[in-house]
Order: C-alpha cells, then structure tokens, then sequence
C-alpha cells in the first residue's frame, strides 16, 4: 500500500484545505477497500451531503476526515443540528479518521468508527460563532471518541503499520448486530460494551458488571431497574454471539 499523498493532485489549487481534502479522498480511494466487504471505493459526487464515497457493490457510505495533529480525544465535525438529525434517522457514514505527517504528506494512522456506534452522547456541542464571524451563530459539534468502544475505533492503519484486510473487515462485521437497534437501545448495548471493555477481562461476572450500576444510572436517569436492564443487555449481546454464558452468573467473551 502507498502511504503517500499524491501532491500532483493539489497543484491547481490554492487553499490548504482544499488541498488536503482532494489528495486525501483520492489516497483513500485509491489504496483503501470497503471495510465490510472488502471492494475498491468510489467518489460521490461533488458536495454530496451524505458522504465522500460509497462502495458500489455493499452499498456502504463513508465520510473522511483528516487531520495533521496526533489523534486525540476529539474529531472536529460540521453542524451539531445536522450531526443529530443524521444519527436520529440512522443516515450517518461509516466515518475513516485520517492522521498524516505535514511535512512529507504520509499516512500515519487511518481508523474507521462504524455507523453504528454512533449515538448523540458522544456527540460534543460546540459554543454559537462570534456575531462578528462570517457565519454568526453557527453552531459545529466535535465527536468524542474516547466515548466509543474500542470495537467501535478500528484501526486500519497504526503507527505507519497496515493492519490485514481480513481482520478489519471481520471485526467491522461481527459488531453490525448493533444496527438491528437504534436510539436508546443502541445507547445501552453501547454502553454495556464499554463497561465489559472496561474490566479487561475474557470471562467475568454479572456482579463486576453491576458494579458500573452508579454509571449507568447517571447516563440513564429514567430507568430505575438498572441491574434487570443490564441483565437484559446481556442476553442480547449472547443471542446475537457477542457473549457466551458459562455458568450462572459468569460470561465469556466469544
């Protein structure tokens, strides 16, 4: 895989963003597959507001963005309002989050969030632009990604290291259950997979998993059975192969 923008592609333009988002969509296209069934991607046209390519064959959509800073905690996006109005209606991408060197144009870290680890909790709004700024009172949003499940953060590239296509693309799979449910459901199948990522464990117990009872109740605040919901969410993480139950009480990571 070439891990280097091409520059070529940038000459007619004069803006830096400009810039940075035509050799970027275009090295994508170019080297990165469809992270759910493994064919070549495509071009939307321009200024599509769904995504910035598809895959032609699985159908899947998926936006891009590229940063020159290391990746941290945040993902800088567009409106908050259009963000939760696509997240409500299930028309969000699949998102790649690119991170590549300033000075040599080369690809460091390429991961992907799938759609369906999306829910509007880790959607951060941003203060309204100054009443002096171009666009008074526009409000943007920035994406917290240490709010998502690391089965939700998939790494295609790491560190200037390429990660095996297979891989990706089973471990993108194996979590597309979660877009059978959506809203507050999802939000808490969501949730219970942080927790289990949390104790770091292949087997554990329904009581380490009660011990988050506190956590999730501050996120769920309506819900006054915590331990029924979670005991819910277990089964349905077993009915859909995620979890395996191994004694009363005691869970295995399948």
């Amino acid at each position: 895989m070439l891990m280097y923008f091409n520059q070529n592609l940038a000459l007619d333009y004069h803006s830096n963003s400009q810039k940075i988002r035509v050799m970027s969509e275009n090295w994508v296209v170019d080297n990165i597959y469809c992270v759910r069934c493994g064919n070549k991607l495509k071009h939307f046209e321009n200024n599509k507001p769904v995504g910035d390519m598809y895959c032609n064959s699985c159908k899947e959509e998926f936006e891009l963005k590229s940063n020159k800073a290391k990746m941290g905690k945040i993902i800088v996006d567009g409106a908050y309002s259009t963000m939760i109005e696509k997240i409500e209606n299930d028309d969000i991408p699949n998102l790649f989050y690119l991170n590549y060197s300033v000075n040599d144009f080369k690809v460091n870290n390429l991961l992907i969030i799938p759609k369906h680890f999306f829910t509007k909790d880790i959607i951060i709004k941003r203060p309204p632009l100054a009443k002096t700024a171009r666009r008074a009172g526009w409000v943007g949003c920035n994406i917290n990604v240490s709010l998502i499940p690391e089965s939700g953060r998939l790494y295609l590239i790491k560190n200037g290291v390429e990660e095996k296509k297979e891989k990706v693309i089973n471990d993108f799979n194996k979590m597309r259950f979660l877009r059978k449910s959506r809203g507050e459901m999802r939000g808490w199948l969501l949730d219970i997979l942080k927790c289990i990522e949390l104790l770091n464990k292949r087997t554990f117990s329904l009581n380490e998993i009660y011990s988050f009872e506190k956590f999730l109740g501050l996120k769920h605040p309506n819900n006054k059975n915590i331990q029924a919901k979670i005991r819910q969410q277990l089964q349905i993480l077993r009915d859909y192969g995620y979890l395996e139950f191994i004694n009363r009480g005691e869970y295995k990571l399948i």
